[in-house]
């Protein structure tokens, strides 16, 4: 058993690992019960839940994003090994060079997200069926984009050792 497996079996520590896998269940289930009670509601009423799509956006940005992080931390990204499984040396340097991609786009996502997130805030907007600030949806983008970095980070980091 690897370490990560072993931290998770004993329960004896709170890993980053443990706290996006219930991230990303408690989004899916908030994500679950808020369609479901829409189609309930829909289906025995003629009254709408149409508001609960702000919400439910948002909640699949977050699983993404967190589910996204994870991914990368764990080595269970998408990858395309077919022109380099042959080559040790090839692989590992398609590998460093995705994650070097990987962390601009990811960078670029982090700064004009928090550009847009600031221009929420700023400019006071607010979101078209709630009526709260949308920097309130917004600003989840950058932080957890910033998550991704961070991780692609130490990923390379392990992989320079």
């Amino acid at each position: 058993m690897s370490d990560h497996e072993n931290a998770a079996a004993s329960g004896s520590k709170l890993t980053l690992a443990a706290v996006e896998r219930f991230l990303m269940a408690a989004s899916m289930g908030i994500l679950c019960l808020l369609t479901m009670a829409n189609v309930l509601v829909r289906y025995f009423t003629d009254i709408s839940f149409a508001f609960t799509e702000e919400i439910s956006v948002a909640l699949l940005v977050v699983m993404a994003l967190v589910g996204t992080a994870h991914a990368f931390a764990t080595n269970h990204h998408i990858s395309i090994g077919y022109l380099v499984e042959g080559n040790a040396a090839l692989k590992a340097l398609a590998g460093r060079f995705a994650i070097l991609c990987s962390l601009l786009m990811f960078g670029l996502l982090t700064w004009y997200g928090t550009s847009m997130a600031w221009d929420d805030y700023r400019f006071e907007v607010t979101s078209p069926s709630l009526g709260v600030p949308q920097w309130w949806y917004t600003v989840w983008l950058p932080l957890l984009s910033l998550l991704i970095v961070l991780r692609l980070l130490a990923l390379l980091w392990r992989g320079a050792k």
